[in-house]
Parts: structure tokens; sequence; C-alpha cells
């Protein structure tokens, strides 16, 4: 039988795997399913680019140094919730780190700019930061979802699919490529389109 894909794995599972710290591809599969969902979010809030990759290790240190005693009750908060918080602190550290290396005088723009975020992220009723996680969240459901059914299908019907649907190339154009009917090329686009909405729904059941 096939091993369950990582990505199917339901919440309390996977994190309960995680309280191992010897269990290496778990906590690589954690790494490779919220990677980009952190460093998204970093990045929008206003970090540069190494910025971000720094909130991407810091998280997931921080969630490793939690999860022995964390426990998952999902009538108590979300998994989201709790690894946004995780998110949001490490945001800020690296904000404060900024201005303790190259601190902006008050009164500037910048300065003024940079203070209102910080409030504004380190304000729990703020809504501008969950915003911008719940977008992020969102797309990296539609990633991974689309990695899952990419790595699944034949490599011709989702150049179809890809040629047509991201690259927006015609439908007569990609049927011409592969020597196919202009109706094939309408099928792949619907099947394909509706298994992955079929994996984002299985994935917010398993990691939401």
């Amino acid at each position: 039988m096939e091993p369950a894909d990582p990505l199917y794995q339901t919440r309390a599972t996977l994190i309960l795997r995680l309280k191992n710290w010897q269990d290496q591809a778990s906590w690589q599969e954690f790494f490779d399913i919220y990677w980009r969902l952190i460093y998204g979010v970093a990045r929008k809030s206003g970090l540069t680019d190494s910025e971000a990759q720094d909130v991407v290790q810091e998280t997931m240190l921080a969630v490793a140094k939690h999860m022995p005693s964390f426990t998952y009750d999902p009538k108590i908060g979300s998994f989201k919730a709790w690894l946004l918080n995780m998110t949001r602190w490490r945001i800020l550290d690296q904000f404060r780190k900024r201005r303790t290396v190259d601190p902006t005088p008050p009164g500037t723009g910048d300065s003024d700019t940079e203070t209102s975020f910080i409030n504004r992220v380190a304000d729990p009723a703020s809504q501008r930061f969950e915003e911008v996680w719940e977008l992020e969240w969102q797309q990296n459901l539609l990633t991974a979802a689309l990695d899952h059914v990419k790595r699944r299908m034949d490599p011709q019907k989702y150049q179809v699919f890809d040629l047509y649907v991201n690259k927006g190339w015609t439908p007569d154009k990609v049927a011409q490529r592969f020597d196919i009917a202009v109706d094939q090329v309408y099928l792949a686009k619907h099947r394909i389109t509706q298994l992955i909405k079929s994996e984002v729904e299985r994935l917010e059941k398993g990691i939401n």
C-alpha cells in the first residue's frame, strides 16, 4: 500500500509526531507544508528576503521549543491561530533587531510607518496582520494542492492544463502543440481544476 501523503496527515496526528525530536521526517514534512506561508507573510509585512528567511527559521525553532508542552485542542483554539501568533512575534523581533542595528531618527516617515506597523501587528485586535495571514494561508493551500496534483498527473495532461490555464495559450495552440483535439484541452482543464479544488478541501480539513 502506498504510504499516506504528508499533506493528508490530520492536525492532531502531525502534531503528535512532532513531539518526537528525533522524527526528522515529520519535521521535514512540517517545514515543507508551512515555510512558504511564514515567508510570504513576513515579506508582506515589510521584511527583506534575508529577514523573512530568519523569521521562517526562528518560527520553526519556536514551534520545536513549544511542541513538547503543546496540546492540540480545537475547542480552545485552532493550530492555525497558534502558528499565526508564533509567526507574528518572530516578525516583530525582526523589526526590533532592525531598529537596534540602524535606528532611524524620530519623526521621519519610515520610522513612523514602521512604528505604526509594529503597533498594528502587536495589537491582538488588529485585522491587518490576520488578513494578510488568511490570504497567504489560502495561497499556501492552493500551492500545496497544485504540487500534489502535479506529482500524480500524467505529465502531458498537466502540461496541457499549465499552458492553457497558467501560461495563457489559446486552446487551438495547445491542441496543435500536443496534436490533440481542442475538446481534450477543455477536458483537461475541467478535470484538473476539479482535482485541485478537491485537494484544497482535503488540506483545509487536515491542516486548518
